[in-house]
């Protein structure tokens, strides 16, 4: 059975935050902070990926909509977001106003969409939060999501980056019951998960290299600025399924 601790960790998680901050900040930071600007470069990879109208798009860990309010202004992209988490749910719902998105909660290691009906299903900052049972019980659902061609796009955490080594460590120096979990993994393990769930590696995408092309200035809350190229932070595995 999938491992469900992880969502009892995220509900404690958004229920902290919005004890101690405003209901519009909780659920922002919920998902990690600088939400525009790390909504903007979400869809600019899937743009760089060949993302167009008439493509449908599975979001999965949506959280409270980053993503989701980028693709908004598109009316041809059709998308499916599902999270754990119902609040933040409500919140994407409400901020993208386009009735036709759909915002799904899920319970457990599945993804609410027909087979064969996704062209991109993305997991951005969701596989660094699971055991790695549960991260390949997703590949697995991502492969009958995907019609034949169509891309994973994932973002993980790894210890060839030296900036992901903090994380690491602040993990090791600061555990306590609960504690949110920082889950790393390594590129072999990856490209076993994807043969084993029908799927090729196209490339990976180091976090510590500006490698997702933006067509304008990104400015970041505290006032940095980024043109031409981006990067999550986090490492980026692009994969392609075959059949």
């Amino acid at each position: 059975m999938p491992n469900t601790g992880f969502k009892a960790a995220y509900l404690d998680h958004v229920a902290d935050l919005e004890r101690r901050l405003k209901h519009d900040d909780a659920l922002r930071q919920a998902i990690g902070g600088e939400f525009t600007a790390v909504g903007k470069l979400e869809h600019y990879l899937l743009r760089s990926l060949g993302l167009k109208e008439g493509h449908v798009v599975v979001d999965v860990g949506c959280g409270s909509g980053r993503l989701a309010c980028q693709l908004a202004p598109y009316e041809g992209i059709q998308y499916i977001g599902c999270d754990v988490v119902p609040q933040l749910l409500e919140y994407a719902k409400m901020l993208c106003k386009r009735p036709d998105l759909q915002f799904l909660a899920t319970d457990g290691i599945t993804i609410p969409a027909a087979t064969g009906a996704a062209d991109y299903v993305v997991f951005f900052s969701v596989f660094t939060h699971l055991l790695h049972e549960d991260s390949f019980r997703y590949f697995r659902e991502a492969a009958r999501v995907l019609r034949p061609g169509g891309h994973l796009v994932m973002s993980f955490l790894e210890f060839r980056v030296a900036m992901h080594w903090n994380i690491f460590i602040s993990a090791v120096e600061n555990a306590r019951p609960g504690q949110h979990l920082n889950q790393f993994l390594d590129r072999d393990a990856i490209q076993a998960w994807a043969t084993h769930s029908g799927s090729e590696v196209e490339s990976f995408q180091s976090g510590d290299t500006a490698q997702i092309p933006i067509p304008e200035i990104i400015v970041f809350e505290n006032g940095t600025r980024w043109e031409n190229f981006g990067s999550f932070g986090q490492s980026i595995a692009i994969l392609r399924k075959v059949s």
